[in-house]
């Protein structure tokens, strides 16, 4: 294996879980050598931090750096396919996460009822275009999906090619209060509300259990043939966003969602996803097969649980992410990151990287997801199971 260079683009909370990740890498050798923010400042300060040797203010600046191996995109969701296609074009591999690409304000004043079809169009022209470009410039694309990687879908997935079940029922959720970032709540920023910001994970973890069933068994490819799709934005004036309890100020985007995606095989994915719900983030998944069953708290999970009346006995320390009330009894996970998979995604692409070889989370998952949530999108809106195999015009 050879030694892997990392570009990081980005210099927010995303881009610090990264570079955790990065550094618990074993193994091949590997090094962060720059950062690209929007500012130099921002880059400095970032570099600094985290022990980076060399910051950019653009990142075409980083993209030109000819020592670079890989890059790890880290910017808002809307800048996602740009900096995917100049990083290809300028030969990097390349790490990002979810989403692969949306509908950012491309429809903005659009008040037409036919608006969900028309961002997924708009996405499938996008989806196109990375698929293209990225397998043109022949460099790795690895999609950060860290529901692949969590020790229990790890240890799912091996049970399930054990026990040689055919799955028949998944229920995944990600929920919790809200995202504190302004842009996470306007479509022409974020791309979508909860079903995209939160649903991507449950829904990837969905599809990936399938297609690793169909790898496990030889069977036929299995894909999603149809999802049926409800969103509520709960504007409701009973709310009270003195509390700050949950987050209130959104914009044009959902706040909870409910998917149910039909495959080919018969199965179901029932995928929910919520910006409405009180104690920490929830990350869950359960799988039912034929002959077994699996249920996973990835978070809250038990394996530390605190108490105490005191808000403040535990000073600063970090117990367990988004939880509204230090007080009470509270799950804090002794590792929260490796309970989620972040140091197992940046293990395997760090491999691929050095080895030549393809990530579990790939182009082919990323793609997918998009477009099952922008067609869960249409179905929301028009009221109707959406088929995925036929054209929407």
């Amino acid at each position: 294996m050879k030694s892997v260079s990392v570009g990081i683009i980005g210099a927010g909370f995303s881009a610090s879980l990264q570079v955790e990740g990065i550094r618990k890498v074993f193994g091949p050798k590997v090094s962060i050598a720059a950062v690209a923010a929007t500012s130099q400042t921002s880059a400095g300060d970032f570099a600094r931090r985290h022990g980076i040797s060399t910051s950019y203010a653009d990142y075409v600046d980083l993209l030109a750096d000819a020592t670079i191996d890989v890059v790890c995109i880290c910017v808002p969701n809307s800048l996602h396919a740009p900096v995917i296609l100049a990083a290809a074009r300028a030969g990097k591999h390349i790490i990002c996460e979810k989403p692969l690409t949306g509908a950012f304000g491309a429809l903005d004043g659009d008040v037409d009822t036919g608006r969900a079809a028309k961002e997924l169009a708009l996405v499938r022209h996008s989806l196109d275009e990375l698929e293209s470009v990225v397998r043109a410039a022949g460099v790795l694309f690895m999609y950060a999906e860290n529901w692949v990687y969590a020790p229990a879908m790890t240890k799912t997935k091996r049970l399930l090619g054990l026990s040689g079940g055919r799955i028949l029922d998944i229920r995944a959720e990600e929920s919790h209060s809200g995202s504190h970032a302004s842009r996470t709540r306007k479509r022409a920023t974020a791309g979508g509300g909860a079903l995209l910001s939160l649903g991507s994970h449950p829904i990837g973890a969905a599809i990936h259990l399938k297609d690793f069933e169909s790898q496990a068994s030889g069977a036929a490819p299995i894909t999603v043939q149809s999802v049926t799709a409800n969103v509520a934005s709960f504007d409701d004036p009973g709310l009270d966003p003195d509390r700050g309890w949950l987050v209130s100020d959104w914009e044009d985007v959902e706040r909870w969602s409910n998917v149910v995606l039909d495959f080919s095989d018969g199965s179901r994915a029932a995928i929910t996803a919520s910006f409405a719900m009180l104690g920490g983030v929830r990350n869950l998944f359960e799988v039912y097969t034929t002959n077994a069953v699996f249920r996973a708290n990835v978070t809250p999970n038990d394996g530390l649980l605190i108490f105490s009346p005191d808000a403040k006995a535990f000073g600063d320390e970090y117990l367990h992410e988004k939880v509204e009330s230090r007080a009470g009894w509270i799950s804090a996970s002794p590792d929260e990151d490796w309970a989620r998979g972040y140091p197992q995604e940046m293990q395997d692409f760090i491999e691929c990287v050095a080895a030549g070889r393809q990530p579990v989370s790939g182009l082919a998952l990323a793609r997918q997801v998009v477009e099952v949530i922008y067609a869960s999108y249409v179905s929301a809106e028009q009221g109707r199971r959406i088929d995925l195999t036929t054209s929407l015009n």
